[in-house]
C-alpha cells in the first residue's frame, strides 16, 4: 500500500554530512531550501543536474527545491521594472529543473519575506522557539519605496501565473505555494495575499492545473485559523492539490502566535495525518522548523531527530 512518507529540508547546502544525516533518520526523499547555487538573476541547468545526481548517488531523492532568492522574482512580485525580464529567467530555471529531473519549485509571494518578534519564546525545559506579535510591528517601517495593496499584489500574481504555469506544465514542474508567515493582512507596507482559505482557494481554483499545488505549511495554516486547518487539509487534498507538507505547529494565532513542539500544538498532529490518509495522500512531509533545544546545532539535528521520530509513529498508527 502507497502511503505517505517522512522527508528532510530547511538546509541550503548538499553535504556529506547531511546526505548521511537523511540516511540516518530513515528518510529516502528531502528538499533544499533556497541551495546555494551559483547565478545571480537564474539557476543552470549543470548545477541542478549536478544536486540531483549526488542525491540519488546517495540513495536519495531531491523532490524539491523551496524558494529561489527572493531577488530572483522581487520585480514580479511587485510590478517593477524589467519584470518581464525576471519571467524569462524564472522560465529558464523552470525548464533547467525540469531537464534537471527535480519534480517541484515551491514559492511565495512575500517580497518582504518571513517576520518574527524578538526575543524568542520559552517552551518547556528551557527549549526556545520563535514568536510573532503584531502589536509590536503594527508601525514598522515600509520595507520598499512605496506601499502596496493587496488587491496590486493579487494583480501581479495573476500576471506572473498566467506566464509562469505553461512553462511548468511544459516542464513537468510542479509549483507548490506557500503561505503568507505571519498571515496577516499587510507587514512593512506590502499587502499580504495568501493567508485565509478563500485567499488560498481563489488562487488554486483560477490556476487549475495539476501542476499548481500547495506547499501545505501547517504552522501557517494554524496562524490563520487553528480550527480551520483541518478542513482545509481535507479540502485540497481530496483535490490532489498538496505537493508536500511542512509538519510544524504553533500556539495561538495571529495577531501572536510562537512556535512549538509537535505535541504542543493548537491542532492535533494525529488528527493531520489522519486526515491526509483519508484523502489518499501519499507524498512527503518535511520537519519545518523546529525548537532549539540544548546542546543543539544551529540546524537543529536534535529537534529535528525527535521531530522525525513523532512524524513516523504517528504515519505507522495512522495505517494500522
Amino acid at each position: 500500500m502507497e502511503r505517505m512518507r517522512v522527508g528532510l529540508g530547511q538546509f541550503q547546502e548538499l553535504t556529506d554530512e547531511m546526505l548521511a544525516f537523511i540516511k540516518q533518520m530513515g528518510a529516502d526523499d528531502f528538499l533544499m531550501n533556497t541551495p546555494r547555487l551559483p547565478g545571480d538573476e537564474e539557476w543552470a541547468y549543470e548545477d541542478l543536474k549536478a544536486l540531483k545526481e549526488r542525491a540519488g548517488n546517495a540513495g536519495l531523492q531531491l523532490q524539491a527545491l523551496e524558494n529561489v532568492p527572493v531577488h530572483f522574482y522581487e520585480r514580479i512580485m511587485l510590478n517593477l521594472p524589467r519584470r518581464d525580464k525576471q519571467i524569462e529567467h524564472m522560465s529558464n530555471t523552470i525548464r533547467n529543473m525540469g531537464k534537471a529531473g527535480i519534480p517541484i519549485l515551491g514559492y511565495h509571494w512575500m517580497p518582504n519575506k518571513v517576520w518574527r518578534t524578538e526575543p524568542l519564546a520559552e517552551l518547556r525545559g528551557g527549549a526556545r522557539a520563535t514568536r510573532f506579535d503584531m502589536a509590536e510591528h503594527e508601525n514598522a517601517p515600509f520595507s520598499h519605496e512605496r506601499e502596496f495593496s493587496q488587491e496590486e499584489m493579487v494583480e501581479n500574481f495573476d500576471y506572473y501565473l498566467e506566464r509562469i504555469l505553461p512553462v511548468a506544465e511544459e516542464a513537468g514542474v510542479v509549483l507548490a505555494l506557500h503561505p503568507d508567515d505571519p498571515p496577516v493582512p499587510t507587514l512593512g507596507g506590502v499587502g499580504r495575499i495568501f493567508g485565509s482559505f478563500e485567499q488560498f482557494k481563489r488562487g488554486i481554483d483560477k490556476f487549475d492545473s495539476p501542476y499548481h499545488k500547495l506547499d501545505f505549511c501547517m504552522g501557517c495554516w494554524s496562524e490563520m485559523n487553528a480550527e480551520g486547518a483541518i478542513p482545509a487539509i481535507r479540502h485540497f487534498a481530496e483535490r490532489d492539490r498538496i505537493a508536500y507538507v511542512h509538519f510544524r505547529f504553533v500556539q495561538g494565532e495571529v495577531p501572536c502566535f510562537n512556535e512549538c513542539f509537535i505535541d504542543e500544538g493548537s491542532v492535533d498532529p494525529f488528527d493531520v495525518i489522519a486526515t491526509l490518509r483519508d484523502a489518499d495522500f501519499t507524498e512527503f512531509l518535511i520537519t519545518d522548523h523546529v525548537p532549539h533545544i540544548v546542546d543543539d546545532t544551529s540546524w537543529g539535528h536534535r529537534g529535528r531527530a525527535y521531530a522525525i521520530g513523532y512524524m513516523k509513529a504517528l504515519i505507522d498508527g495512522a495505517y494500522r
